[in-house]
C-alpha cells in the first residue's frame, strides 16, 4: 500500500462539534485507526521517587524547554540526560503554538530512553493539544509545525493527495486554496500524528494522569465528574478515545469542558465550592498537592489554596512571554526554579514574598510585574 493510499483509507470524513468553538466543523479530515494504538501503562503510581521536576505547557519553544531543563539540573549542554533517577514530568501540550514540537518530541523521546538507563523517568503528559493533532483539530498548528515534517517527496505527496480528493474536478483557483490549507509537510504532520506514526504511537503509549509520592500530576484538572474515579480508569478512558478517534464527540472525556484534558477549575475558581473539591480531590487520591498545566499563570509557578493545588504552566513559550519557570519537589520540599534560582514554594502567608523575590529575576516588562502591581494594590487576589 503506498504512503498516499494509507492516509486516504485511515482519514474518514465527519463533522465534530468543538467544545470550545461551539460550533460545527466542515467535513475534516482526521485519522481512524486502523491498528489498535499502544495503551498507557497500567502503572500509573510511584512511590519513594526522591526528586521530581514537573515543567508546563512547551507549545513547540524548544529552546525555551531546553533552557528550563538544563536550570532544573535535567539535562547537560548537550541535551542529553544528566537527572540521574529524577522523574521528570511535561504536563502536556507540547504541539501547537510554536515551530519546534517536532524537535521537543524527539528530545523527550530520547531523554525517556537515557532517564530509564539512569534509573529516572520522563513522564510525557497528554494535553488537550495532542489529543487535538491526533484527532484532526489543527487550528492551532502553525507553518513552521508541518514544515518540520517537510521531505522530498512533499511536492508528490500533496498532489497525489488533491488528485484523490479533488477526483480531478477541480480549477487552479480551487488547487491554490486547498494547498494554502494544506501546506507542504501536511501529508506527513498527518501520518507521523497517526496510529502507524511514530509520534502518534509515542504518545498513545502514555498516560493523562499521574501520581508520584503525595502529589498527582495533569494537564487540565480533576472535576467533580470524575474526583472518584481511579487513576488507571481515568487514562483507560483517555487511551480508549484516542485509539479510536471515532468515539470522540462532544463531552466526551477527551474533549469536555470539565474533563481532565481541559477542566480550570482548579486554576481559576474561588470559593469555599471549589476549596471543598480542592480536599475532595485530595482525601480521594490521598495526596497533598496537585500541579497542572494548561492555564496559563502571569510568568512565575503559582500555589493555590496554601499549595494544594500548584499550577506549573508559566507560559514558558514565546506565544505566551518566553517565561522561564518549573517546579521541583525535593522529599518534602516544594521548590520553584525561576530562571536558574531555586525559591521555596510558599504557603497562603508568604505568597507576596516569593512573587517580589520571583520577580526580581524577570528581565524588564515580564508579565510578572503587573500581575505583583495589581495584587499589592488589591486590585487582584493572591491565587
Amino acid at each position: 500500500m503506498s504512503d498516499i493510499t494509507y492516509i486516504m483509507r485511515a482519514y474518514i470524513m465527519r463533522a465534530y462539534i468543538m467544545r470550545r468553538a461551539r460550533v460545527l466543523l466542515a467535513p475534516l479530515l482526521i485519522l481512524w485507526v486502523l491498528a489498535a494504538g499502544l495503551p498507557p501503562s497500567a502503572e500509573a503510581q510511584w512511590t519513594g521517587v526522591e526528586r521530581v521536576v514537573a515543567v508546563g505547557d512547551v507549545h513547540g519553544d524548544y529552546d525555551g524547554f531546553v533552557e528550563v531543563l538544563r536550570a532544573a539540573g535535567v539535562i547537560d549542554e548537550k541535551g542529553d540526560w544528566i537527572g540521574g533517577k529524577t522523574h521528570l514530568v511535561q504536563l502536556g501540550d507540547v504541539p501547537d503554538r510554536g515551530p519546534a514540537t517536532k524537535k521537543v518530541m524527539d528530545l523527550l523521546m530520547a531523554l525517556e530512553k537515557q532517564a530509564a538507563k539512569a534509573g529516572g523517568q520522563v513522564h510525557a503528559l497528554i494535553g488537550n493539544h495532542e489529543a487535538m493533532n491526533m484527532y484532526g483539530d489543527l487550528r492551532y498548528t502553525t507553518p513552521g509545525e508541518f514544515a518540520a515534517f517537510r521531505t522530498g517527496d512533499s511536492e508528490k505527496l500533496r498532489a497525489s493527495l488533491w488528485e484523490q480528493e479533488s477526483k480531478g474536478r477541480g480549477d487552479d483557483a480551487a488547487r491554490k486554496k486547498w494547498e494554502a490549507e494544506h501546506p507542504l509537510g501536511w501529508v506527513e504532520h498527518r501520518m507521523a500524528f497517526g496510529p502507524k506514526g511514530a509520534y502518534g504511537k509515542w504518545i498513545r503509549s502514555h498516560s493523562a494522569v499521574i501520581k508520584i509520592n503525595d502529589a498527582i500530576y495533569l494537564h487540565g484538572g480533576i472535576s467533580p465528574r470524575y474526583v472518584t474515579m481511579p487513576l488507571n480508569k481515568i487514562n483507560e478512558m483517555i487511551a480508549a478515545e484516542l485509539n479510536d478517534v471515532g468515539k470522540i464527540k462532544d463531552g466526551s472525556p477527551v474533549t469536555a469542558q470539565d474533563g481532565p484534558l481541559w477542566y480550570r477549575g482548579l486554576a481559576q475558581e474561588e470559593g469555599p465550592t471549589i476549596e471543598a473539591h480542592v480536599n475532595q480531590v485530595l482525601a480521594a487520591y490521598g495526596i497533598k498537592h496537585i500541579v497542572l498545566g494548561h492555564t496559563p499563570t502571569a510568568g512565575a509557578v503559582i500555589p493555590r489554596f496554601g499549595g494544594k493545588v500548584i499550577q506549573a504552566d508559566v507560559g514558558l513559550s514565546a506565544v505566551y512571554g518566553s517565561h522561564r519557570a518549573c517546579l521541583v519537589s525535593e522529599g518534602d520540599v516544594l521548590y520553584a526554579m525561576h530562571r536558574g534560582e531555586k525559591i521555596p514554594l510558599p504557603g497562603t502567608a508568604d505568597l507576596m514574598t516569593y512573587l517580589k523575590k520571583a520577580l526580581s529575576l524577570e528581565p524588564a516588562g515580564s508579565s510578572l510585574a503587573k500581575y505583583v502591581a495589581e495584587v499589592t494594590a488589591g486590585q487582584a487576589a493572591p491565587k
